[in-house]
């Protein structure tokens, strides 16, 4: 492994997706990832709409001591993985809030050839998981970053749902989630982090 840097970032409010980019983090450092960070984007929400819902409330304080994701940790990953909710088929605010401050990285060329990949869950099956995760690989298309989606590369994507541009996972009434996840976000980490090492070694010449 050429030292692949990577960042998991993510936005949760009840707690699911803070699972899955810890999930993924193991999968990263799995695959040999020399350094792995985990970051949060910043929460927008109004403090008494946090308070208002218990579960959300207590995600919050419970993750207050996870760092706040900034544009600097794009410029050093080499390997990039997102994870959010569905709203309404889309990303959350929260998280593209953060992905528009990213225009000056954009401009200089320094998200080219980052490689990229996402997650994210819903309340239902088809609640909008997929379009939620080709939206975010909208702008990475834009950044010119390249989409490491696991396809149907392993059999870990089949058992979690069968979702070939990431992995997603349906979220109970009780806040837990429906499938059993954890080895596909284990195979979507290990595999983003291989072709990051790919592109990196390519980049360097082979060395």
């Amino acid at each position: 492994m050429s030292n692949v840097k990577t960042a998991v970032i993510y936005y949760s409010s009840g707690g699911t997706n803070y699972q899955l980019a810890q999930w993924a983090a193991e999968g990263a450092k799995q695959a040999g990832s020399t350094e792995v960070k985990v970051l949060k984007v910043a929460e927008t929400a109004p403090q008494a709409a946090i308070d208002s819902n218990p579960a959300w409330k207590a995600n919050h304080e419970a993750t207050k001591d996870v760092p706040e994701a900034t544009v600097a940790d794009l410029e050093w990953a080499d390997a990039i993985i997102f994870s959010v909710p569905t709203r309404f088929g889309n990303m959350p605010v929260q998280m593209k809030q953060f992905l528009d401050l990213t225009g000056g990285l954009w401009f200089q060329g320094k998200l080219v050839n980052k490689v990229v990949s996402a997650m994210s869950s819903a309340q239902n099956p088809h609640g909008g998981q997929e379009a939620t995760i080709l939206s975010l690989y909208t702008t990475m298309h834009h950044w010119g970053a390249l989409v490491a989606s696991p396809g149907f590369t392993d059999q870990s994507v089949f058992a979690a749902g069968g979702n070939p541009y990431g992995t997603s996972v349906t979220v109970g009434q009780d806040g837990k989630m429906v499938e059993d996840v954890k080895a596909a976000v284990l195979h979507q980490a290990k595999r983003t982090v291989t072709v990051a090492d790919w592109v990196k070694k390519g980049m360097n010449g082979g060395n």
